[in-house]
């Protein structure tokens, strides 16, 4: 079910509002696929740094990338 709600934009909501309105969106369309949008990057941030503290605690993973590291370092042209 739809709700509706009331909210005051800057300058700068009004003007990326107005950006989303030319691709032909309307106005609510473009404040929920905005707000969806916003809420799906969130989530894929969180998880992503969930993913990154995960690998900073795998000790054979940590070993793995050294390895590589070093490997890389001496195939590197000297100079």
């Amino acid at each position: 079910m739809a709700q509706a709600i009331s909210v005051r934009l800057d300058d700068a909501a009004l003007r990326a509002l107005s950006e989303l309105e030319a691709t032909g969106m309307s106005r609510s369309e473009a404040i929920r696929a905005a707000l969806v949008e916003a809420a799906s990057r969130l989530h894929d941030k969180q998880a992503l740094a969930a993913e990154v503290a995960a690998l900073e605690t795998d000790e054979d993973d940590r070993a793995e990338m050294v390895a590589v590291a070093e490997l890389m370092e001496s195939l590197r042209a000297p100079g």
